[in-house]
């Protein structure tokens, strides 16, 4: 698969996003509900377009990620070019290390590649992905580019030590969180529980954070785009701060996402954990 001609590899990758539309049908369901969540003025035919391409996107990165493993990564540096770079290197002269925000959007795992081009060591903080046959492909990746790999479970301490030795530390932040993890805030306009701990990471090691998003453009050909990072105020550190810094942090992901929806995990049931003011769970 990864040695087939560029026309054919983009065609067999979206036809395995195309099966996987059809017969995963729970996962469709929840894309599909998903999107109408985020999406309510947008029409039915156009919202479940975007619910195919994202299944399509899903396709196309598995081939890529095929490529990234049977080729040489300069192979798959060549395709990479980075928008932004002098955001992230400003962030680290000044502080000499940094928190990258981002999410699952476009072949996310392909910034394990990217970091290469910053010259900065990373490392980030994972979860097993959902499929099973994805997660062993992009665990074999992150591996073969040298990124240090912080488990999401106990993650406190090795991200901290990561921190104190230079590194960037990435950290996607676009999942539901368990109650006891999260706080509420909004995204898309629906109350989302998300994971406070790179707000609390900020705001009390005075660490900045840098979004990083990287979206393709064609079938080996991606972008990644850095920006500004946020505004930390490491002398508040309460749950106020916690949550203003959080929102901000959500508020840019739902930017990133609005620039290629096609290209998120809108499978990953994002709206799961409900307030508890609700009278009911979600589906």
């Amino acid at each position: 698969m990864a040695w087939l001609p560029r026309g054919s590899a983009a065609w067999l990758g979206r036809r395995l996003g195309d099966l996987a539309f059809v017969v995963v049908v729970p996962r469709r369901r929840v894309a599909l509900a998903n999107l109408e969540r985020a999406l309510p003025d947008v029409a039915v035919s156009e919202r479940r377009r975007i619910c195919r391409a994202s299944f399509q996107h899903l396709g196309l990165m598995f081939v890529e990620l095929c490529a990234a493993l049977s080729r040489p990564l300069k192979h798959t540096l060549e395709g990479i070019t980075v928008d932004g770079l002098h955001h992230l290197r400003s962030a680290v002269a000044t502080h000499g290390n940094a928190l990258v925000l981002t999410a699952h959007l476009g072949n996310w795992e392909l910034l394990a590649v990217a970091h290469q081009l910053g010259g900065v060591p990373f490392s980030v903080v994972v979860r097993p992905l959902d499929a099973s046959w994805l997660d062993a492909v992009a665990d074999r990746l992150r591996r073969k580019t040298g990124i240090e790999l912080i488990d999401k479970r106990g993650a406190l301490r090795p991200v901290l030590g990561a921190l104190q030795r230079g590194r960037l530390v990435g950290i996607l932040m676009d999942q539901n969180a368990a109650r006891r993890e999260g706080i509420f805030v909004s995204f898309f306009g629906r109350p989302a529980s998300t994971s406070k701990s790179i707000a609390v990471l900020a705001l009390r090691t005075g660490t900045p954070v840098v979004p990083i998003f990287i979206y393709r453009e064609d079938l080996g050909r991606h972008r990644v785009v850095i920006h500004p990072a946020l505004p930390v105020d490491a002398l508040a550190d309460d749950e106020d701060a916690v949550a203003a810094l959080t929102q901000r942090c959500t508020t840019t992901i739902e930017t990133a996402i609005g620039a290629a929806p096609e290209q998120w995990l809108w499978l990953h049931n994002r709206w799961r954990t409900r307030p508890p003011s609700e009278s009911r769970i979600a589906p």
